[in-house]
């Protein structure tokens, strides 16, 4: 695997090489990794609405390569599942796309998916390199909101009740409550910010990191970052709702069956009508007070950036 780190690395070098002539400066490369339910949906929709505007300020938000499966889909998610699997050729390809699109007056590329984020603890050794050597190429920056412990996993744990079953995953789409869901370290160790954020440090650099409180509109925070405020900016409407307790206890008695993806995502659109009427009835924590003691217990906070 050092062979093809290195290849990787060399094909990119030269790909970017050619950029930094023209711009005379490294391209800033920030990398929104969520988390979920962090509000990342709505930044993603935003930031691809915004193609043009974002342009004319030196800021590129990436279509995806049309061979993707879902390339319209204003997300990068690409990043991770390379990762994961360690195919570093398209990884490439990806990163090839990307420098097709950049222009002469482009200075910052700005990737989102939150599954950077949820599947940062499957990535192998090799893929870490890889990052590292973005690291060593681009002036990477991770950008992360985090919420409060105990509303971020509880969320999670709806969100991997709600996911399809996947190989080698113990948590998505099984029947398991929220205290034996947090007995499995995979999904434990998701409390573990100031983990990811110190790993992160050591791919990329001590200031590479920037971490922030989320506080309901990320998009607004976004927009006053990359200075594209104006005077009309209207609060955010959300783009995906939490199922109540009641929808999950229905999901979890359909993740009884071993049901393939595309049967599981024909049920989430009727799920959705029922959480809405179900939604003036459940809304007790699906936490228990001894998972409550835990997971504040697991949780490792972070020094959040100035907002």
């Amino acid at each position: 695997m050092e062979k093809i780190d290195s290849h990787f690395s060399a094909e990119l070098a030269m790909l970017l090489a050619s950029l930094e002539q023209l711009n005379g400066q490294k391209l800033k490369l920030i990398l929104h990794v969520g988390t979920p339910k962090t509000g990342t949906t709505s930044l993603q929709t935003y930031l691809d609405k915004k193609q043009r505007k974002l342009r004319g300020k030196g800021i590129l938000y990436p279509h995806s390569l049309e061979k993707l499966r879902h390339p319209s889909a204003p997300k990068h998610q690409w990043f991770e599942k390379n990762l994961v699997t360690t195919h570093t050729r398209h990884f490439l390809e990806n990163f090839e796309n990307i420098i097709s699109q950049i222009k002469k007056d482009t200075h910052t590329v700005i990737l989102s998916s939150e599954g950077i984020y949820n599947y940062w603890w499957d990535f192998p050794g090799e893929s870490k390199r890889i990052l590292s050597q973005l690291g060593e190429l681009f002036d990477v920056q991770v950008w992360v909101w985090f919420r409060e412990p105990l509303a971020f996993i509880e969320s999670y744990y709806k969100q991997c009740i709600r996911n399809p079953q996947i190989k080698n995953n113990l948590c998505y789409g099984k029947d398991l409550s929220f205290a034996q869901m947090l007995e499995i370290d995979w999904f434990s160790r998701h409390l573990n910010y100031q983990d990811f954020v110190s790993e992160c440090q050591t791919l990329f650099g001590d200031n590479s990191v920037f971490a922030f409180k989320y506080q309901g509109d990320v998009v607004q925070e976004l927009i006053q970052r990359l200075d594209l405020a104006t005077p009309h900016d209207n609060p955010t409407p959300k783009q995906n709702i939490s199922l109540n307790s009641a929808s999950i206890a229905l999901l979890r008695s359909i993740n009884k069956y071993d049901m393939k993806a595309k049967d599981k995502e024909l049920l989430i659109p009727p799920l959705k009508k029922i959480n809405e009427v179900l939604n003036g009835y459940q809304h007790e924590s699906l936490i228990d007070d001894d998972s409550r003691k835990k997971v504040l217990e697991l949780s490792q906070p972070v020094l959040f950036a100035e907002t």
